[in-house]
């Protein structure tokens, strides 16, 4: 009987060890998982990295998958408490809603650009996610977007802010935004602390000068059509080929890159494996081509909006124009463009670099137009020409990762257009009220 409690004791210890183990393993696959991304890191890279041997890790978790499934788990409860606190703190004492969400949106770039390796491994591999692992993690989701929604819903009520763009829109933009800060943040260029204060004036005062607001104009813009592989006029073997580029499309959507094989695409396509080779000599070959067609199709029609001055009769005009085609090509034209950005985390150091001169001549582009915008005195000179181009391409990537036209619910956006229209009054415009706006101009 004696022997008993000592038995105990030495379980608890056990216990204790196993669960320190574990955590030592999520911690190390948080790491990875920021550092070389989902696709390219291997359980025998994480077991290395933790100090152990490879096959050790069954005893902790089924699979790399897995890994990640608690690795998300924990990085969405991380931010969570976070931004609710900051939420909670600022709400209870009546803050003003621009002091509310300063501490809002500082607690949440704090967690993905460096407070935690978990919330920032999220987000470099949100598109990782199976949907089993999305329909699971869902409801976590929505406890965060909840957090943002109520703050929102509050400001509306006590017209702090604009009621014209619903409640759900607004989460799904700013906090869109606020993610794909981790796909390009300097911290040599910014400390989080000073970069949090001008996203916060960015999106709550508009990137446009007080006298030049937008005020829900119409866009002068180009159509957009969607794409079909059957178009008179192209031969039978360019029209297969257009096919399995569109297959590989939705092939790479459910298996990501490293997942994908030429049978997966022959299967998506209805066609036998060997039938690709008369067109394509490998998957690599495949893939290269949707991004190099997605890539060169949304910048050639952005980029001409961009460079065009003489066909908008403001900069505002011109650059709200090019926001939309944007978002067209995103969701019309094909999912070359979409899957761009789906797969961007999963992409191999090599594949990224051939495709960022290209990518590089689009953000210039962008650059370019803020800069002249700047000049004119339309677009206000106290925001950084990166960060008002990063966030706002940011918010419009990552609308791939929600936005369906026509969902159900009523508070969504139901169409592409209505969508548009909210993007450019949240960004040129501002969530603030307008009674509430400084002038803003500079000399």
């Amino acid at each position: 009987m004696n022997l008993q409690p000592g038995r105990a004791s030495r379980g608890k210890r056990r216990h204790r060890k196993s669960n320190g183990t574990r955590d030592a393993i999520l911690a190390t696959a948080a790491r990875q998982f920021c550092e070389k991304g989902y696709a390219r890191t291997t359980l025998k890279d994480i077991a290395a990295a933790a100090g152990m041997e490879a096959g050790s890790l069954y005893y902790h978790f089924a699979s790399k998958e897995d890994l990640l499934d608690d690795v998300f788990d924990l990085g969405c409860r991380q931010v969570i408490d976070v931004v609710s606190s900051a939420y909670d703190e600022h709400e209870a004492r009546g803050a003003e809603f621009r002091e509310i969400f300063s501490a809002m949106v500082y607690a949440h770039l704090e967690q993905v650009l460096g407070g935690s390796e978990f919330t920032a491994a999220i987000m470099r591999n949100y598109s990782m996610l199976s949907p089993e692992a999305q329909v699971r993690h869902r409801r976590v989701f929505e406890i965060y977007g909840d957090i943002w929604t109520a703050a929102f819903s509050n400001a509306q009520k006590k017209r702090e802010i604009r009621s014209d763009v619903n409640v759900l829109t607004l989460q799904q933009l700013i906090v869109g935004a606020l993610n794909w800060t981790t796909e390009w943040f300097d911290s040599d260029r910014f400390s989080v602390q000073e970069f949090s204060e001008m996203t916060v004036a960015l999106l709550l005062d508009g990137i446009l000068n007080h006298s030049h607001k937008w005020n829900g104009r119409e866009v002068e813009g180009i159509m957009v059509e969607p794409m079909s592989p059957k178009v008179a006029g192209r031969s039978k073997a360019a029209q297969t080929r257009l096919h399995i580029l569109l297959s590989t499309t939705r092939a790479l959507r459910k298996k990501g890159y490293d997942g994908v094989t030429l049978r997966h695409i022959a299967e998506v396509a209805g066609i036998e494996a060997g039938s690709i080779y008369y067109h394509f000599s490998s998957k690599e070959e495949i893939i290269d081509d949707v991004l190099s067609r997605g890539l060169n199709e949304i910048v050639e029609g952005v980029t001409y909006i961009l460079e065009n001055e003489n066909s908008y009769s403001d900069n505002a005009s011109r650059l709200a124009s090019a926001i939309r085609a944007h978002m067209l090509y995103l969701f019309i034209r094909n999912d070359f463009v979409a899957m761009n950005i789906r797969i961007y985390g999963q992409l191999p150091e090599d594949v990224r670099e051939k495709h960022r001169p290209i990518r590089q001549q689009y953000t210039n582009s962008w650059s370019r137009a803020l800069v002249r915008a700047q000049e004119n005195g339309e677009v206000r000179r106290d925001l950084d020409v990166l960060q008002m181009r990063q966030l706002m391409l940011g918010a419009l990537n990552w609308s791939a990762n929600w936005f369906r036209p026509n969902w159900d619910k009523e508070e969504v956006s139901k169409s592409l257009d209505d969508l548009i229209a909210k993007v450019l009054t949240v960004f040129l415009d501002g969530v603030a009220l307008r009674d509430q706006n400084k002038d803003l101009s500079s000399s």
